[in-house]
């Protein structure tokens, strides 16, 4: 690889999976990645190391400087196929390149039958084909080609006999899904939902584990699994020591798929730490923002149902969020998920409130029941732990705090990586805006911290799905973040005038003077205020707060200053200048007549 410098330089091997190896494929305009692996070179030489919480969307940021390479990576690509606009390497619309034009084209769904998706899949590296259906990943974008002919034992796709270039009709070019070669199991729990994470990789079983140095493994990731396993949502995710080599994945990985295939990573000898997963068997929230928000669903009969909003109440829900290792219900809505295409559950809950499983509680069966329209159930429940910033005068500033089992801790920043999109994050769980800045700083007390996957941060708003599982890291850098919501809202109030209260405001005697007042709770010192007006004149004042007040003298009261009035207080910190939000509005009107509620009052 060649980088700034203009040197070319062997790539280390180490901390690649397959995902990030196609990325490569396609800026080399080579299909897609079929196989990579690390071979051992042990070599004193200049390299380029990947790093291990790699957003393959910005690839070139990935990479730093060595000086040593301990094997160095081997990528094949596949060089005149490939699929295009999937979840996932062996999925997507496919395209292909002949060996006479070095252009990509579609083929239409028609004119690929199964003996060819076999032939594809194969090419790709992939399992058995799937599903095979027309403009499922996107309309074709490149022309047309010819039809394939393949008996299925061919290596590749232009070994096939073909026909001559046609066109096909819209939204029919082919997409197809080749299967994950890969399986994963649990073992060794209660349940199959429950257990020590095994993937047979290369036709072989091993613990599903991950290295110090990879990202976190959080609920977000391993909920990947919990679907793969047909088993809910990912409860908890406990990371035991193991000495037997393990298959190593990539958590950032699965964070944007389900293909194991894809994230696994090119170490075949790793050890470390093996994953202890456990998923809720019988409920399920789906298509929310977080792992504790969707529509519900729960399992009966080997299948998911959804179930009607008229059929829960407060007892059932706390026994849903309880069993998904939630905090306590908030919003239950019809609808506010979607209505799904799960058939209806036909049994109504009767749960106490304390029971541990949905399952666990007594059902009454109504048959053939349906919702109405926009009544599926959709809930939200809360975060179990919590969120702050902490040291400061402001609770929308200050050093990252999180509650997780029950313990505060100031939030580690291993790799420096914490910016603006996942400080803005925790901003808008605090309703504090959005993050200006974002600061890796200092903390030498040695204190334990809890650690977040920071690329996890910046996909979900469930802030409890990106905790990593150790509770035993102890660093030496914390994360200060600061909101741009920092200031509180300012109060205004008439003073010093003759005036009476009128209907939703004040009526000032016309030709006396009055004042207004803004205040705000004192936080920072110094700053300004600002008045403005609706009037038939705008008024837009500025005045220094002093002990955090400000009074404006207005004179000689008239039907121009009728109208609404409003304060924002202004001031400069960390480096910033921020504005607060408006005042409630005080709306004066004039009267030559004014039954006095208030003279002369400060």
């Amino acid at each position: 690889m060649k980088r700034q410098d203009g040197n070319w330089k062997p790539v280390e091997g180490y901390n690649w999976y397959r995902k990030i190896g196609n990325r490569v494929c396609a800026e080399l305009d080579c299909g897609s990645a079929v196989s990579l692996r690390d071979r051992w070179t042990g070599s004193q030489i200049d390299s380029w190391r990947i790093s291990s919480h790699c957003d393959e969307s910005k690839l070139s940021d990935c990479f730093t400087s060595d000086t040593v390479i301990y094997s160095s990576l081997e990528l094949n690509c596949s060089d005149s196929v490939r699929l295009v606009h999937g979840s996932s390497v062996c999925s997507g619309r496919l395209e292909v390149r002949s060996n006479q034009s070095r252009s990509w084209s579609s083929v239409c769904e028609g004119h690929l039958d199964l003996h060819g998706a076999q032939v594809v899949c194969r090419e790709l590296g992939c399992g058995a084909p799937g599903l095979l259906q027309g403009a499922l990943s996107g309309a074709a974008e490149a022309p047309v080609v010819q039809t394939f002919t393949c008996e299925g034992h061919e290596s590749a796709l232009l070994d096939c006999g073909s026909s001559g270039a046609q066109t096909c009709s819209s939204g029919t070019a082919v997409n197809l899904t080749c299967t994950d070669q890969d399986d994963v199991r649990l073992e060794g729990g209660a349940s199959r939902c429950n257990g020590i994470v095994q993937m047979k990789h290369h036709g072989e079983w091993r613990d599903m584990g991950y290295e110090y140095y990879s990202d976190l493994w959080t609920l977000k990731a391993a909920d990947a699994i919990c679907h793969r396993l047909d088993c809910g949502s990912a409860v908890s995710v406990r990371d035991p020591d193991s000495s037997d080599p393990l298959w190593s994945i990539s958590p950032i990985c699965l964070l944007s798929t389900s293909t194991l295939m894809d994230c696994v990573s090119t170490d075949t000898d790793s050890t470390g730490s093996a994953l202890f997963l456990t998923c809720s068997d019988s409920v399920r929230l789906v298509h929310g923002s977080s792992l504790c928000s969707g529509r519900l669903e729960v399992r009966s009969n080997q299948s998911w149902s959804s179930v009607c909003e008229e059929d829960l109440d407060l007892n059932d829900t706390q026994v849903v969020c309880r069993e998904l290792g939630c905090g306590a219900p908030g919003l239950l809505q019809g609808g506010l998920y979607g209505e799904g295409e799960a058939p209806v559950w036909t049994s109504e809950l009767q749960c106490e409130g304390n029971e541990s499983a949905v399952l666990d509680c007594r059902r009454s069966s109504s048959a053939a029941k349906t919702c109405s329209n926009g009544t599926a159930a959709g809930l939200t429940c809360s975060d179990p732990g919590g969120v702050r910033l902490v040291g400061q005068l402001s609770h929308c500033a200050g050093t990252l705090e999180i509650q997780h089992q029950g313990q505060w801790r100031p939030v580690g920043d291993r790799y420096g990586d914490w910016d603006l999109k996942s400080g803005s994050a925790v901003c808008q769980h605090l309703d504090c805006g959005s993050a200006v800045s974002v600061n890796r700083t200092d903390d030498s007390t040695g204190r334990p911290v809890w650690l977040m996957s920071v690329p996890c941060v910046k996909l979900t708003s469930g802030l409890r799905d990106c905790v990593g599982p150790d509770d035993y890291y102890r660093l030496s850098f914390a994360v200060d973040v600061v909101c741009s919501d920092l200031l509180p809202q300012p109060n205004i109030s008439l003073s010093d005038g003759v005036f009476g209260v009128y209907q939703q405001g004040f009526r000032v005697l016309v030709g006396s003077d009055f004042t207004i007042t803004c205040s705000v709770r004192p936080q920072y010192p110094g700053g300004s205020f600002q008045l403005i007006s609706d009037t038939k004149k705008p008024l837009n004042l500025t005045m220094p707060a002093v002990n955090h007040f400000a009074h404006f003298l207005l004179s000689a009261m008239g039907y121009a200053h009728r109208g609404n009035y409003t304060c924002v207080y202004h001031v400069d910190v960390y480096n910033h200048s921020f504005s607060s939000s408006q005042s409630p509005a005080l709306y004066l009107t004039v009267g030559g007549n004014v039954r006095t509620n208030t003279q002369n009052t400060h």
